[in-house]
C-alpha cells in the first residue's frame, strides 16, 4: 500500500545521529575483554610465557563517517582508531622465572560496519549488522622489567596474537552495540500512538526503509483509526513523494490521506457531534437559546412550545474531506443542525433541521513534536432540510447561526486541534528550526 506519511533522514541527519552512535560504540569497545595468552618457544630449551589480566584502558574513534549505500543500507567507516591496554606478563626459562607488567599501544585500527535496515511483523524498524571487518596495522608492546633480552624474544609473538585477538573481538563488540543499543532504540519509534479516548494513529512501516545516494526514506501507514471500532478506510492513499529537498536533517511528509483518515476516524467514533445549549451562548450575544427568542422567526413556537429552553445538536452526515495545495489545507464540510425544544420532563421535541455548508481553511504548524492547527470559517450557507413547526425563512437565522459556528463550535474545534497529534519520533528526539510547506 502507499504510505500516508513519509520520513526522510538526509546525510546531515545521519551525521548527527552518527555522532551519538560513535560515542556509544567507544564506550562499548572500551569494555572489551581479552583472554589470557600463553605459549612456548624454544631457545636452547623451552621458554614458556603467559600474558594475563589484560585491561583495556581506552579505545578512541577519532575519524569516522557514515555513508548511504543505495538500495542496501548504511555503512560506517572508522579509520586511525587507537587503543591502549595494560597487562601482566610471566616467563619461565629453565631456572629463570620473571614477571612484570606491560603496556600495549594499538594504532591505525580500521573498522568497516555494514548496517541492514528492515521492518518486523508489527511494522517497527529493525537494524542489524550485515557485515563487519577490522584491520590493525600497528601494535607495540612496552614491557617493564630488567630482563629486556628475555621478553624481547617473545615480543613479536605477543604483538601478533594480541592483534588477532583484538581484530576478532572488535566486530563482536560492534554487533553487541548494534543489538543492545541501536536496535532497541530504533524500536522506540511508535507504531501506534493513542491520541485521546476515541482515536489513535497507525505509524507502522509499510515497507523496509530505502536508501538513496542522498537520503534514507521510510514510508509509514499514517492512518488515524477509531479505538472502539477500527474499520477499513473507504478511500486509498495516493502515491506520496517528497520534493527533492535534502538541506535539512529530517523531513516529514503527510498526505491528504493522513488528514482525511482523521476525519473518518472521528466521524466513525461519533466524535463529530456537538450539543449547544443556552448556557454556552456568549454573554455578549443579544439572544438566548429558547423558544421565546425563536418565536420571532417561527411564530408557531409561541403556541406549541411557549417559553421553553432549546438545544442544538450539530453533526456531520459524512466525514469531512479536505484537500492540500500550495495555498494550504482547505475543506468544505456539511453540518446538520437539529433544533429541539427541551420539554419539562427533559425530553426533546424536534423543531427543525438545517443544513450548513461553509468553506474552511486550516493553518498547520509543529509544536513540541505535535502537529497542531487551527481553522478559519468562511461565509456560511444554510438551507432548511426539515421542519416540524411549519415553514419559515431560514435567512432570518443567519446571525444566530454565525454566532453558533464562529463563537461556540469553532473555538471548541480549535482547542482540540491546538493540542495536536504526535509525530512519529523515537525517544529523546526534539525538533528545532521547523519549516512547514504545502504542496499539491
Amino acid at each position: 500500500t502507499n504510505p500516508g506519511f513519509v520520513v526522510r533522514i538526509t546525510q546531515a541527519g545521519l551525521d548527527y545521529a552518527h555522532q551519538q552512535g560513535i560515542a556509544i560504540l567507544e564506550k562499548e569497545l572500551a569494555r572489551l575483554k581479552l583472554p589470557d595468552i600463553s605459549g612456548d618457544f624454544r631457545l636452547l630449551g623451552k621458554v614458556h610465557y603467559q600474558i594475563s589480566d589484560l585491561d583495556l584502558r581506552t579505545f578512541h574513534l577519532p575519524h569516522s563517517r557514515i555513508s548511504l549505500v543505495p538500495n542496501v543500507g548504511l555503512q560506517v567507516s572508522i579509520s586511525n582508531a587507537f587503543a591502549e591496554l595494560n597487562g601482566n606478563w610471566r616467563v619461565k626459562y629453565g631456572l629463570i622465572r620473571s614477571s612484570g607488567s606491560f603496556n600495549l599501544e594499538v594504532e591505525n585500527i580500521y573498522i568497516r560496519i555494514d548496517l541492514r535496515l528492515g521492518s518486523d511483523s508489527s511494522g517497527k524498524p529493525t537494524i542489524d549488522t550485515s557485515s563487519c571487518s577490522t584491520r590493525i596495522s600497528k601494535v607495540r608492546v612496552h614491557f617493564s622489567g630488567k630482563l629486556s633480552w628475555l621478553y624481547n624474544l617473545f615480543r613479536k609473538a605477543i604483538e601478533s596474537r594480541l592483534r588477532k585477538a583484538l581484530e576478532g573481538k572488535v566486530c563482536d563488540s560492534v554487533a553487541k552495540a548494534v543489538r543492545n543499543e541501536l536496535q532497541p532504540y530504533a524500536q522506540t519509534l511508535p507504531v501506534t500512538a493513542r491520541i485521546d479516548a476515541m482515536t489513535g494513529i497507525d505509524y507502522a512501516l509499510v515497507a523496509p526503509p530505502t536508501t538513496t545516494a542522498l537520503s534514507l526514506d521510510t514510508g509509514l501507514k499514517g492512518e488515524f483509526f477509531s479505538l472502539a471500532n477500527r474499520s477499513t478506510v473507504p478511500f486509498p492513499p495516493l502515491p506520496l513523494d517528497l520534493p527533492p529537498d535534502h538541506d535539512r536533517m529530517v523531513y516529514f511528509g503527510a498526505s491528504s490521506y493522513f488528514f482525511n483518515t482523521a476525519g473518518f476516524a472521528y466521524h466513525s467514533a461519533g466524535a463529530l457531534v456537538f450539543e449547544i445549549s443556552d448556557s454556552m451562548i456568549p454573554k455578549g450575544a443579544d439572544f438566548h437559546l429558547n423558544t421565546s427568542t425563536f418565536s420571532a422567526f417561527l411564530p408557531q413556537l409561541e403556541t406549541k412550545y411557549p417559553n421553553l429552553p432549546m438545544k442544538f445538536r450539530l453533526s456531520t452526515p459524512s466525514a469531512p474531506f479536505l484537500s492540500i495545495g500550495p495555498g494550504g489545507l482547505s475543506l468544505q464540510p456539511m453540518v446538520d443542525v437539529q433544533a429541539y425544544a427541551v420539554l419539562p420532563d427533559t425530553s426533546l421535541a424536534p423543531l427543525f433541521l438545517l443544513s450548513l455548508v461553509t468553506n474552511v481553511s486550516a493553518v498547520m504548524d509543529v509544536r513540541s513534536g505535535n502537529i497542531v492547527g487551527s481553522l478559519t470559517v468562511g461565509r456560511i450557507k444554510f438551507s432548511l432540510k426539515q421542519s416540524d413547526v411549519g415553514t419559515f425563512q431560514v435567512r432570518t437565522l443567519q446571525s444566530v447561526m454565525n454566532i453558533v459556528a464562529s463563537k461556540i463550535l469553532l473555538p471548541r474545534l480549535n482547542a482540540r486541534l491546538g493540542q495536536g497529534f504526535p509525530l512519529p519520533l523515537p525517544d529523546r528526539i526534539q525538533l528545532s528550526n521547523i519549516l512547514v510547506r504545502f504542496h499539491q
